[in-house]
């Protein structure tokens, strides 16, 4: 390695904004002739030949104002991972972006959306694009961020909340247990202007510092110190009163919140504004932070028909959610179209066995994935043998069931962002932490985030260009015409 390309990736791990880390991440590409790489086609990796061919005609028909034949092109297929496209080594070889016929495909892709939702392509009857964008946003799904439980690393979240925030890159779909579902719930229950001044470093301090001992307690689930009545007062300041689809309504984003029973024979729950409209969110988050032996179950509530507040469920309490979805992917697929997950994981018991690896096809990671699933099969099978005699002790049961349930779990996604290594001490995770070891692990959410923006960016940019489409066309100040399908810039 060449002193310049070390000076480089020194740069990079000094930057103080994502900027500077990108200037040093494209120079050091060039540095490391992977700048050639990128800019070259050739790949074992997708089927280039088809993307550069799919590239070309569209390119001429999109140029040419060939609307009929831009409509039939695209009904061939916007897909994400469309000839391979998608793969996470193509993004893994550079510091910065993927080969150059990629980012040029997803432009044209998303330039020739834009075409048709214009009004120049009026001669293409207004319901019959809109069809097409709906089943195109159908096709190609959507993006959604999973926050994990975390501990006193819920601060890690805020970092990488922030990160892809200030892109543009926040999805509209966010889960969130425990620890991840306070941060969750402050992205969704907050304005972009609110959130502009919540992200400003000296706010972030002064919030910090307002209630240090309480925020460091919560963090590290110390009811001795802090009370569920203190943590009711900390939630009730930083989120406001609103029910999910009230919050929804309010941010247009979709907050999820997972929530696990504390009664035997119960199924733990998936809460947003479609499935439980009417819950508020406060009481959601102190449901999904409820960690068993730490902070008692807890009873949701609802706002009803008159607006009043009124027990929701009355029978059923509820804990962390952590336990039994940490990560709820195939219910966020069933409820929205979600395919392509991006994960902030910092789940204390999880992320030192976790890498950003899931999208590798290597023979070794093929092996490991056998073997980990060999090995859960097992030790199900061990736990349904000893069920009675486990039974004899509740504790033990219970324990045992807890302990099920979180290796039952699958803990990745497509894109996933993980903590420093530094932080994966166990008897540190539930420790207070400092005003600067806060701030420390903020700047680490957005710091750990910043080499996948690019990747996030590629890969979301049909899906937002869909989205924006489709919203400026429900707007109900637009009239249903040719010119209510035009997009945003």
């Amino acid at each position: 390695m060449s002193s310049a390309t070390k000076r480089l990736e020194k740069t990079m791990d000094m930057a103080t904004s994502y900027d500077k880390w990108k200037r040093a991440a494209i120079a050091h590409d060039k540095s490391t002739k992977l700048a050639r790489w990128k800019s070259t086609d050739k790949s074992s990796q997708f089927d280039y030949i088809s993307i550069r061919r799919r590239l070309k005609r569209l390119r001429k028909l999109r140029t040419s104002k060939d609307y009929a034949g831009v409509l039939y092109a695209l009904n061939e297929g916007v897909h994400g991972n469309i000839d391979g496209m998608g793969r996470a080594g193509l993004y893994r070889k550079a510091k910065f972006g993927t080969k150059k016929l990629i980012v040029n495909y997803v432009d044209e892709v998303a330039e020739a959306l834009e075409l048709l939702a214009s009004p120049e392509a009026s001669c293409i009857p207004a319901q019959q694009r809109l069809d097409f964008f709906r089943r195109a946003q159908h096709c190609n799904g959507c993006s959604a961020l999973m926050m994990s439980g975390a501990g006193s690393l819920l601060f890690f979240h805020i970092g990488v909340v922030k990160a892809l925030w200030q892109e543009g890159l926040l999805p509209d779909v966010l889960s969130g247990s425990s620890g991840g579902a306070i941060v969750g719930s402050l992205a969704s229950t907050h304005s972009d202007k609110d959130l502009e001044k919540m992200f400003d470093p000296e706010n972030l301090v002064h919030e910090i510092e307002k209630d240090e001992t309480l925020f460091r307690h919560l963090a590290a689930f110390k009811p001795k110190v802090a009370t569920a009545g203190e943590v009711r007062d900390v939630l009730d300041r930083l989120i406001p009163e609103l029910t999910f689809q009230e919050a929804f309504e309010q941010t247009g984003r979709h907050l999820n919140v997972s929530i696990a029973a504390a009664e035997k024979h119960q199924t733990s729950r998936l809460l947003n504004a479609i499935t439980t409209p009417n819950v508020y969110v406060r009481d959601a988050i102190m449901a999904s932070a409820a960690v068993p032996g730490f902070f008692p179950p807890v009873a949701l509530a609802a706002k009803n028909d008159r607006g009043k507040r009124q027990a929701y469920m009355p029978s059923r309490k509820w804990v962390d959610g952590s336990l039994s979805h940490d990560l709820p992917a195939k219910r966020l697929s069933r409820i929205y179209g979600v395919n392509h997950f991006i994960v902030s994981q910092a789940n204390p018991h999880v992320f030192p066995f976790v890498t950003d690896s899931a999208g590798d096809q290597g023979p070794m990671s093929a092996v490991q994935r056998a073997t980990q699933r060999t090995v859960r099969e097992w030790i199900n099978a061990t736990a349904s043998i000893m069920e009675k005699p486990l039974s004899l002790s509740p504790t033990v049961n219970r324990l045992t069931n807890v302990a099920l349930g979180i290796m039952n779990q699958d803990y990745v996604g497509d894109i996933n962002i993980l903590p420093d290594k530094r932080f994966f001490n166990p008897l540190k995770l539930l420790a207070h932490r400092s005003t600067e070891e806060i701030i420390e692990l903020i700047a680490m959410g957005e710091k750990s985030t910043w080499p996948k923006i690019e990747m996030i960016r590629i890969q979301t940019k049909v899906s937002r260009t869909l989205s924006r489409i489709l919203r400026d066309y429900d707007r109900p100040s637009q009239p249903v015409n040719h010119h209510s399908l035009s997009a945003a810039s």
